[in-house]
């Protein structure tokens, strides 16, 4: 019976054994599982500047720290630069940027040129007036130079979108997350359906921004833009002569305002003159949009619809705060720019803005 015992007792001690060295090995196994793992993150962390994002596709911060260092330094230099010699540039440029991420996503196709096959975005009639595709390629060359084929013409607009509305305050207003890529394809067709219209009304405003992901709050703000720049008379001068298509006037618009428009707008068919959108305000990036919309001054209808809702209305009202407004823009821009945005191996870097490679 002893040496039985003893047997077992040794067969014990062996298995403790193996168990001990199992579970060393077990250890070892864990720790260079975890090893691996940081350096995953590690590496994940590293080319975070080149890829956007770790998951692939997003966009981020800094997305050029690694292949372009000055990317968004040479953007806001050359932005700056036209702007001091254009005072309107910041309209046309927010404008353009806003067109773009309307229309496949902010892929820079509003700025690709018509070609012997196809008719491209800028022909559409609401991009007609669209002006400031030179200050855009100048500013694409500028980077190109230092960085060239790394930057993109979408995050080249919006970069400069942002900067030139900036401009006057010496602070970047809203954030530009970068990473986007360039679209290949540009149609007039679907300029035409996705740009919001200055005729439409709530419903179809409301309609047009939920498609894109934005929602009313997003809608109000981003019509805040307004706040600058200038309208062509045959965009709301339907409002004056013929409204009903009795040749009336829309009586939601101020009568004394009204008048003034008429004096600016002689003809329903003037597609030349412009007026501002913010009377008295169009080359100051702030809230006065609002309180000349409460003052039923909204120059297109489809500002005019915004005091149509309950709940655009009191949107409208939180705005008449301009610090609130500006919080606001700064988030809705932020959710505008990244519409449908080509990321990773999706679209290309053009070398030139106006031309696929």
């Amino acid at each position: 019976m002893k040496g039985k015992e003893k047997g077992r007792k040794k067969k014990t001690n062996y298995q403790v054994e193996q168990a001990h060295r199992e579970a060393t090995i077990g250890c070892y196994l864990l720790k260079d599982i975890r090893m691996k793992s940081h350096i995953l993150i590690l590496l994940c962390i590293v080319v975070l500047g080149v890829i956007g994002s770790c998951q692939g596709g997003s966009l981020g911060k800094n997305y050029y720290k690694v292949t372009c260092p000055h990317a968004e330094e040479i953007v806001k230099n050359a932005t700056e630069k036209h702007v001091c010699k254009n005072p309107n540039l910041p309209a046309k440029l927010l404008r353009m940027h806003f067109h773009d991420c309307f229309v496949r996503g902010c892929d820079a196709s509003i700025l690709l040129n018509s070609t012997a096959n196809n008719t491209a975005e800028k022909q559409a009639i609401p991009n007609l007036t669209l002006s400031g595709f030179d200050v855009i390629d100048d500013i694409k060359a500028e980077v190109e130079k230092t960085c060239p084929g790394v930057v993109s013409c979408a995050d080249v607009l919006a970069l400069a979108a942002r900067d030139s509305v900036s401009f006057k305050f010496q602070r970047p207003l809203w954030e530009v997350l970068t990473g986007r890529r360039d679209g290949r394809v540009s149609r007039i067709t679907e300029a035409l359906a996705n740009i919001p219209s200055p005729f439409s009304n709530f419903t179809s405003l409301v309609r047009n921004f939920a498609s894109k992901g934005l929602n009313v709050h997003d809608l109000v703000v981003l019509s805040g833009g307004h706040t600058i720049g200038v309208g062509h008379c045959n965009l709301f001068s339907n409002r004056l002569y013929n409204f009903t298509g009795r040749g009336d006037q829309d009586p939601s618009l101020n009568p004394d305002y009204a008048s003034f428009l008429k004096s600016k707008c002689r003809s329903p068919s003037d597609n030349i003159t412009t007026v501002e959108m913010d009377f008295g305000s169009s080359l100051n990036f702030d809230n006065h949009y609002y309180v000349i919309l409460k003052k039923k001054m909204g120059l297109f209808q489809s500002d005019a619809a915004l005091l149509t809702d309950n709940g655009a209305l009191k949107t409208v009202d939180e705005l008449l705060d301009s610090s609130k407004f500006f919080l606001e823009f700064a988030q809705s821009m932020q959710k505008m720019g990244a519409i449908g945005v080509l990321t990773g191996t999706a679209g290309e870097i053009r070398k030139k803005c106006y031309v696929v490679n």
